[in-house]
């Protein structure tokens, strides 16, 4: 009841999906009773942000959905909750993950780095796409770890709080303490990594905290959306630390591991999916572990809410409504171009302007081409976008396709832009 309490009010306030997803995806509620609701942000940066910007609007949908005025507190850092309480992160082990042939080695070098870490698996670097379990499987680490070396001292965090807490530290006059924070730790777990990419400061604290961890032989686990070599605005030296030790990546599930996941997460849920059902979501949503997640909630809600039987039909409705909510499943040019600027780390705009650098011109001949694929548009349609004459998009499609028949590297290229794109909104 009391994650659910939390879920429900997320849900209604009055904020995009992409931004609640950025605040809270990490929070967890420690206790809920006696009108008031405990949550834990292992992020101080998080803790500060919430008790601004979203208290007062939860607490009033939670009065509303409650009847009682609900206090809530936000408790950070090494939170140790009462000894009734489970620890944020219980759910996260290796027992819960479910293994498929899209994510094994990765699964196994997870397990490997837990149960001999600083070995010879340091760093482990995981990387994939969002939603497919890399933070899952840092967890599941640390998780073991706590329990065989109680006495380590672990840190878990994001690339963008990394460098968040390092320009806060720079200004208050705080850096030696933040480098004493990260430099005296048995295990660092620092996700999503590529965010400090392009930031010089960042990147130089960064290096040396890695070689200060590498050298004391402290185990380094990261993860990415890509490996390293293709972080382009990630320095050649943070490139080759990072191969130093095993790369290990995680694909999109297959249809089995997929309907795997769906019947995990509905009997945690409490739901009972017949197989018409399952084999549906399976079917529809195959990019992202979250949205199959996501789907069952849906599926779960509508079901108690409304009093509907679960059907193929209340699938179908709970996706439909997913895809209004989420726009990764909905994809829309804009969402594609976007896309396709973040992979390689130019603005936006720059897609329609008249800029015909080679650092543009073949980004947007690939959004051009991502809409022709994952749209369907018409070469004049597309066009009309990025302002140009349609010949100019067939020439970029026909360029884009006969690469991709004689190039792996623009194959992958491809791939993981279309899960990008169909990841998360």
């Amino acid at each position: 009841m009391a994650n659910n309490i939390l879920e429900m009010a997320l849900e209604q306030l009055d904020f995009p999906p992409s931004t609640i997803s950025a605040w809270f995806d990490d929070v967890t509620v420690v206790s809920f009773g006696d009108n008031r609701l405990v949550l834990h942000s292992p992020v101080p940066f998080k803790k500060e942000f919430i008790e601004s910007k979203f208290i007062a609007p939860l607490q009033e949908v939670l009065h509303n959905l409650t009847g009682d005025p609900i206090t809530i507190v936000v408790v950070t850092g090494e939170y140790t909750a009462p000894s009734t309480s489970t620890s944020p992160y219980d759910d996260y082990t290796f027992e819960r993950f479910i293994v498929g042939s899209s994510n094994k080695f990765a699964h196994a070098a997870a397990l490997a780095v837990s149960q001999r870490p600083a070995a010879e698996n340091n760093p482990l670097f995981i990387y994939g796409n969002s939603g497919l379990g890399k933070t899952h499987l840092m967890y599941a680490i640390a998780n073991v770890l706590r329990r065989t070396h109680p006495e380590y001292r672990i840190i878990y965090v994001k690339g963008e709080d990394f460098t968040n807490e390092l320009i806060t530290a720079i200004q208050e006059g705080n850096v030696q303490a933040f480098r004493n924070k990260y430099r005296m730790v048995d295990l660092l777990l620092l996700d999503d990594v590529q965010f400090i990419a392009g930031k010089e400061r960042t990147q130089e604290e960064f290096f040396h905290t890695f070689n200060a961890l590498y050298e004391a032989k402290k185990q380094i686990v990261l993860t990415s959306d890509r490996p390293p070599k293709e972080i382009n605005t990630l320095e050649d030296r943070m490139k080759t630390r990072f191969e130093w030790g095993l790369l290990a990546d995680i694909q999109p599930p297959d249809f089995e591991t997929r309907i795997a996941i769906i019947r995990d997460k509905a009997v945690k849920m409490g739901v009972e999916l017949p197989d018409d059902v399952s084999n549906y979501i399976a079917e529809n949503i195959q990019a992202n572990i979250r949205q199959l997640e996501g789907a069952v909630k849906k599926i779960k809600a509508m079901h108690e809410l409304m009093g509907e039987r679960i059907t193929v039909s209340l699938a179908e409705n709970a996706i439909d409504a997913l895809r209004t909510e989420n726009p990764g499943l909905n994809p829309t040019p804009e969402r594609i171009m976007e896309a396709v600027a973040n992979y390689f780390y130019i603005p936006v705009e720059q897609m329609i302007s008249q800029n015909r650098s080679k650092d543009v011109a073949y980004p947007r001949q690939m959004a051009m081409y991502m809409i022709r694929q994952e749209l369907e548009y018409s070469f004049p349609d597309i066009a009309k976008i990025f302002k140009r004459d349609h010949t100019t998009v067939m020439h970029a499609c026909n360029k884009i396709e006969e690469e991709r028949k004689n190039s792996r590297e623009t194959e992958d290229v491809i791939k993981k832009l279309h899960n990008n794109i169909r990841g998360d909104g």
